[in-house]
């Protein structure tokens, strides 16, 4: 077999092995050793090459970045017990009550809210869901809508800090988590405030969709209203500012903001008297798995790329972007494009492990900025759980939702939010200013 053939038949290899349904960790290490196996049986390399493993592997293990996932996994399972979900949106339905699609504003401050201090999908859509969409149904707010508002602002929570997703995008670039999260603030924003344009859109065209309560469903106003949100938006804020002010005032590093955030999300859930020793059973529970999920795929890609980079597959990679026409711009349309049809299939940790490896040392020999590179490709990936069928968003929501709400209705609501975030992807490639500027890049 030539040496050119190893690299494209590696990468075709580890295609079908996906296909297969084979978990992406195993199937990533197994692909890898099996190919470094043939290219020593071929005399391609030597055994010098699988040494590495162990030190690579102990590398993963003390990476201090990677250490602010479990934190922060664990501030927003705390955080969604801690009822702070259920008063933020008590209390924003109220004040936005009295508008056309006020409980859909509501839906999206809250979401933006809920994705500056829990940093979670699954624990903002499923809190949401269970809150506000029975809620908006009842009041006679269109099944598709409310669907898709509470599916979109849940994945908030993957691009405004403090989200798990740019930490490990930052880990994968060899940049800092603290310019990834400064450079994403602004565009996470910015897509909130396309969603609330999107609510606002429909009001105009359909109102039926979207109605204002009705004056008895109204039970706070005046004083007490301001107080209320007072109240409900001092713990939230103060947590906010506990991880991402420290974090981009240079106070604490990422890790040790969302330790801060993991003690402030217990204080919290204490003060509230929420913080039961089952519900701590469970949070620790499900962190040591999320964390030990995403470890296993960072050891197995990292056997991957040892083998992959042995043979020349890097250089292979390189080569096939680097000669797009275009250029620069050739190279972030087919680059955003793979993406995009790839969230179809997988979720945002492989395409994470596997191809921005492998794509940013391109990105770099073009001249791109790793740190915007990395929030752009983070808004595409976002569509990766809004995609219909296989958006984890949508699952969270069907596992969720009332039994009047049809699969196909949360579908069909998905779809305009997916289109939303594809206009982002444009806007953060139109205008960089939106992510270097805040970066200070």
């Amino acid at each position: 077999m030539p040496f050119e053939l190893m690299a494209p038949l590696m990468f075709g290899g580890l295609v079908v092995l996906l296909l297969t349904g084979y978990p992406v960790a195993f199937a990533l290490a197994a692909n890898g050793l099996l190919f470094g196996l043939l290219g020593m049986q071929l005399g391609f390399f030597d055994l010098d090459l699988l040494q590495a493993l162990p030190e690579r592997i102990f590398g993963i293990m003390s990476n201090q970045t990677l250490l602010a996932i479990p934190f922060f996994t664990f501030m927003g399972l705390i955080l969604e017990r801690s009822g702070m979900a259920e008063d933020l949106l008590d209390t924003m339905g109220q004040l936005f009550g009295r508008l056309r699609g006020g409980l859909a504003y509501a839906v999206v401050i809250v979401g933006a809210l809920l994705a500056a201090t829990t940093g979670v999908v699954a624990a903002s859509v499923i809190a949401m869901g269970l809150i506000s969409l029975p809620v908006m149904l009842r009041y006679g707010y269109s099944p598709a809508l409310a669907s898709g508002v509470i599916a979109a602002s849940g994945t908030l929570a993957q691009i405004i800090p403090p989200s798990i997703v740019l930490i490990v995008m930052a880990d994968q670039l060899g940049v800092s988590v603290g310019d990834m999260y400064e450079g994403a603030l602004v565009p996470g924003l910015v897509l909130s405030g396309l969603y609330l344009g999107y609510v606002l859109l429909v009001t105009l065209l359909r109102p039926r969709a979207a109605p204002a309560l009705p004056p008895e469903a109204r039970t706070t106003a005046g004083l007490q209203l301001a107080k209320r949100v007072l109240v409900s938006m001092v713990p939230p804020l103060t947590l906010i500012f506990l991880v991402l002010g420290t974090i981009f005032l240079g106070v604490a590093t990422p890790t040790e903001g969302g330790a801060m955030g993991a003690v402030g999300a217990l204080a919290l859930a204490l003060a509230k008297r929420k913080l039961t020793l089952p519900a701590l059973k469970q949070a620790m529970d499900s962190t040591a798995r999320l964390t030990s999920f995403v470890i296993f795929i960072l050891i197995g890609s990292t056997v991957f790329s040892l083998v992959f980079r042995g043979v020349d597959g890097d250089l292979w990679v390189e080569s096939l972007m680097s000669d797009l026409p275009g250029g620069v711009i050739g190279f972030l349309v087919v680059v955003n494009v793979i993406i995009f049809l790839l969230a179809f299939f997988l979720d945002f940790f492989e395409i994470a492990f596997i191809l921005v490896p492998l794509l940013a040392p391109v990105a770099q020999k073009l001249g791109i900025d790793l740190v915007w590179f990395g929030v752009l490709l983070s808004v595409n990936m976002q569509t990766s759980f809004m995609h219909p069928p296989f958006g984890f968003a949508l699952f969270y929501l069907r596992s969720v939702a009332p039994k009047e709400v049809k699969t196909t209705d949360i579908y069909w609501g998905a779809i305009p939010f997916v289109a939303i975030q594809l206009v982002m992807v444009g806007l953060v490639i139109a205008f960089p200013g939106l992510v270097l500027d805040f970066a200070g890049r």
